[in-house]
């Protein structure tokens, strides 16, 4: 199901009020606010190294009931499904 524009907007904020990237080993500080499990926010545009992933212990990861790691360079769940 696709959700409104309203509503994709209510869930990035719920993600990035969540998110623990900043705290993860992997983090390049660039101005990005990561939330980068997200499909609308997608990779990141300045991490390119996997250095250690702490995706399974974040907030968001249980709520959206995610199964990957490494979003910032992997991409979003459905990128990482091949959807």
């Amino acid at each position: 199901m696709e959700m409104s524009p309203e509503e994709m907007q209510k869930q990035k904020e719920m993600v990035l009020s969540m998110c623990t990237c900043p705290s993860c080993p992997t983090w390049v500080e660039c101005g990005e606010k990561g939330g980068f499990c997200f499909p609308a926010i997608g990779k990141s545009g300045c991490i390119s190294e996997e250095k250690g992933c702490i995706c399974t212990g974040c907030p968001v990861y249980e709520k959206m009931e995610l199964k990957n790691m490494y979003y910032c360079i992997r991409g979003s769940e459905k990128e990482q499904m091949g959807m």
